[in-house]
């Protein structure tokens, strides 16, 4: 199955809006909007948006659980010519603040009951004009001042036929901000170009047709969230929106896949290891799933086997990329369920258009076998991080092979080798960036963000391989002011106020000093040791 020709995401609704206005696109709950809704309703948003004086640049934040509101908001502002940035409506005001201060978004749209965390953040933000912003649901609420607002209720006087763009496919369509080592979230840019290219392969090679029911189940924030969105708008399926609460009930996540009869499932792999270890699924159970891919970080090979001998008739894939690429650069579709439970599975090849290079420190290319730096080249490579050309540059080098077709590779900060099968392998991580729940993170953000409370004389936070569905077990060692007492509970209770929930660390160490190496520094790897000798 292939899309229709299109510059712009946006583009592709319009196009199923056309054909097939009746069709349903999102399921939300018990809440269904066709194609032509919609259409409608993000058209409505777009003329408003352009009417309060939001232009082609512009970045317009939203701050919206994942809902039908949600999706409206992100189509609104792409065809306002805007650049979409979601903001996670789970995520502590202080950290949101550094992200807006970033951005200086032009407006901001909310709904969903996130009054109180949008009034700390624009209390709180500088440096920029404050921006409008607006309510998507029909009251704007009351008592709150803002520069200016509006309500889902004014978009009903705005026309709701197609507009004309002045965006180009190679514009930004949306700024993801990721964790970053200075305690400052970095910001990807992805154009449109990035996306659609990465969605015309993926809709092929997956075959993805109007008749399927696909998940959407990584927040909005979050850029696998861009392949369900997309993947599934562009051929005029159907996008089930998965209720955050499920994550957290196994069983009941699988009665939603069998309900809601999805035919693909797109997750990262530790709610499916999850799933398997509380034994939440029968043998050929979800009858109508054909396909089941996973990114953002390592299935474990006995939770893969597990769903691979209860649904042997359904495709198993591997993408993998960062978000700086778009989405994934790489596949590996399983021939067969594993044998062996420590069998590593490859990262694959690349997706069209992409290149995967294991290279050296010399920037040439290791021998088959030998373990490089990955790096990554092709259509899905982000133009840089906003607003900061010192790490775009760090990051983004010139290719230094110039017989291959891109000029440019990105250095993803993982480890990796080329098998004798010619597919790529995933080895680890070269720096102190982790993957945990399929998020990444900085230690050093958490670092940055407990040294900004003042308690500890020192701290330190590393990581610990497990085997379990969170990937890596967070760990902070600190050393109280004087030796005075200073528990764990009293840090975390004020780290939760500055990081997200995934970010925090889950076990704890008092130290009377910090472990030192020969350089002084830290010595993380004595810290480690420490924590993987501590009882748990």
């Amino acid at each position: 199955m292939s899309t229709r020709n299109v510059s712009l995401l946006q583009e592709w609704i319009t196009q199923q809006a056309e054909v097939h206005p009746e069709r349903v696109a999102v399921v939300s709950r018990q809440e269904r909007m066709t194609y032509g809704q919609l259409e409608y309703a993000s058209n409505r948003l777009a003329r408003l948006l352009k009417g309060a004086g939001c232009q082609k640049g512009d970045r317009v934040c939203f701050l919206i659980p994942k809902s039908n509101a949600a999706l409206v908001s992100m189509l609104g502002i792409l065809k306002a010519d805007c650049t979409h940035v979601p903001l996670d409506t789970l995520s502590p005001a202080p950290r949101l603040v550094k992200i807006v201060e970033a951005c200086a978004p032009r407006a901001i749209l909310a709904g969903g009951g996130v009054q109180s965390l949008l009034d700390e953040v624009l209390a709180n933000t500088k440096g920029f004009a404050k921006p409008l912003v607006g309510w998507m649901e029909d009251d704007a609420v009351a008592g709150r001042e803002f520069t200016s607002t509006f309500s889902g209720r004014d978009l009903q006087s705005y026309p709701s036929s197609p507009l004309d763009y002045r965006n180009t496919t190679d514009d930004p369509a949306h700024i993801l901000f990721t964790s970053g080592s200075t305690g400052i979230p970095k910001g990807v840019i992805i154009t449109h170009s990035n996306v659609i290219h990465f969605i015309r392969w993926a809709v092929t090679y997956f075959q993805t047709s109007p008749t399927d029911k696909i998940s959407s189940h990584p927040p909005l924030h979050f850029d696998l969230s861009t392949f369900d969105v997309f993947g599934t708008l562009s051929v005029g399926a159907e996008l089930h929106l998965v209720p955050t609460e499920l994550n957290l009930l196994p069983h009941k996540l699988s009665e939603f896949i069998r309900a809601s009869e999805l035919t693909q499932w797109f997750s990262v792999p530790s709610v499916l290891s999850y799933m398997a270890k509380l034994d939440a699924l029968k043998f050929n159970d979800f009858p109508t799933l054909k396909r089941l891919l996973w990114c953002g970080e390592v299935f474990p090979t006995p939770a893969l086997i597990y769903w691979m001998t209860r649904l042997p008739t359904v495709q198993f894939t591997n993408l993998y990329g960062p978000t700086e690429a778009t989405i994934a650069s790489s596949y590996y579709t399983l021939p067969e369920c594993p044998r062996d439970e420590r069998a590593v599975i490859p990262i694959g090849t690349p997706c069209d258009g992409e290149e995967l290079l294991v290279l050296g420190d010399d920037l040439q290319p290791v021998p088959s076998g030998d373990i490089g730096d990955l790096f990554i080249g092709g259509v899905g490579l982000s133009p840089g991080y906003w607003n900061n050309p010192e790490q775009t540059s760090s990051a983004f080098l010139n290719n230094p092979r110039s017989n291959h077709t891109t000029d440019r590779i990105y250095k993803t900060g993982d480890l990796a080798k080329l098998g004798e099968d010619r597919l790529v392998y995933f080895v680890g991580r070269a720096d102190s960036q982790i993957k945990s729940r399929g998020y990444r993170i900085e230690l050093g953000e958490i670092e940055t963000a407990l040294n900004a409370l003042h308690l500890t004389e020192a701290c330190a936070v590393v990581a610990i391989k497990t085997d379990g569905f969170e990937g890596y077990t967070i760990c902070c060692a600190y050393v109280p002011p004087n030796n005075s007492v200073l528990t764990s509970a009293k840090l975390r209770a004020e780290l939760v106020k500055m990081l997200p929930a995934y970010m925090l660390p889950s076990r704890w160490m008092t130290l009377g000093q910090m472990p030192l190496n020969v350089n002084g520094k830290y010595d993380r790897k004595k810290l480690k040791d420490l924590f993987l000798a501590a009882p748990l």
